[in-house]
């Protein structure tokens, strides 16, 4: 009889235990809100339009009380938009230049963090012979577009252009012939990406993101810029100072640095920073 008392007071203990440790564990996860509710606006570099949309659809999906909301320009002007009054809560740079512009502007919250680079690749027409190896940009009657040297990819692209002039398989001149090959100077990568697809030039610089996506792969051809020429571009992401919803992009932000973010960008061409 003793031992049958001692045996029950043994399972009332341990079936106690059990009740009181699982009881405000789950009362505390049903007590922390979801970060991802509300409206979430984030202001993001043009080349990452594939990669976020994609993001959008998944936190969508596993958040319904979630909206994201996608302004997609060129780095300069949303850079512009946020410093005359334009509300966001996230901003993603495609590069750093623009990210300090933006803390200097006061219109940035915290310290950026990179997430993710990028690489320039040439790109022309999928039917066009014109331009079949990267001397070719420089040969007379070559149209070539590029963005605007504001606008980050149009730096680095002319930052490429230098590097190959120094080089003895593309001449000295190689960066002056190239750039008095530019036909049209567009406000992002997609607008360059664009007129090639239109086939309305020759040929463009871009990033490798751009061209990532299997649509856009049945249009183009690429023509791989060498590392020793190449630009690692980096990518800087920071909160909006006064943003609408904090929470909600703080949750974005983390996100993206989470391993399901970088997987995402990894297949849209973009090379993971975490």
């Amino acid at each position: 009889m003793l031992r049958l008392f001692s045996l029950l007071v043994v399972v009332a203990v341990f079936l106690a235990a059990c009740g009181g440790g699982a009881g405000p564990s789950v009362s505390s996860a049903a007590a922390q809100p979801d970060p991802f509710s509300g409206e979430i606006t984030v202001f993001a570099a043009a080349s990452l339009t594939d990669a976020f949309n994609q993001m959008k659809g998944q936190i969508e999906a596993a958040h319904p009380g979630a909206k994201l909301t996608m302004n997609f320009a060129g780095t300069p002007t949303l850079r512009t938009q946020m410093a005359q009054g334009a509300k966001a809560d996230v901003f993603a740079s495609a590069d750093s230049a623009n990210m300090t512009g933006a803390q200097q502007d006061g219109t940035i919250d915290g310290a950026p963090t990179i997430f993710a680079h990028n690489k320039l690749v040439a790109v022309v027409p999928a039917g066009s012979a014109a331009v079949t190896q990267l001397q070719d940009l420089g040969k007379p009657g070559i149209k070539v577009v590029l963005e605007q040297q504001t606008v980050p990819a149009g730096a680095y692209a002319r930052q490429a252009l230098e590097k190959m002039s120094s080089d003895g398989a593309f001449g000295p001149d190689f960066n002056r012939r190239v750039l008095a090959n530019v036909v049209s100077q567009e406000p992002d990568v997609k607008a360059v990406l664009s007129r090639i697809q239109l086939n309305e030039a020759d040929a463009g610089i871009l990033y490798v993101s751009d061209v990532s996506a299997p649509a856009v792969k049945d249009h183009v051809k690429t023509l791989t810029i060498p590392d020793q020429f190449n630009i690692l571009a980096d990518y800087p992401m920071a909160a909006v100072k006064g943003a609408a919803n904090p929470t909600g992009g703080r949750a974005f932000i983390d996100y993206v640095l989470s391993p399901a973010g970088q997987a995402i960008l990894r297949q849209n061409g973009l090379l993971a920073a975490v």
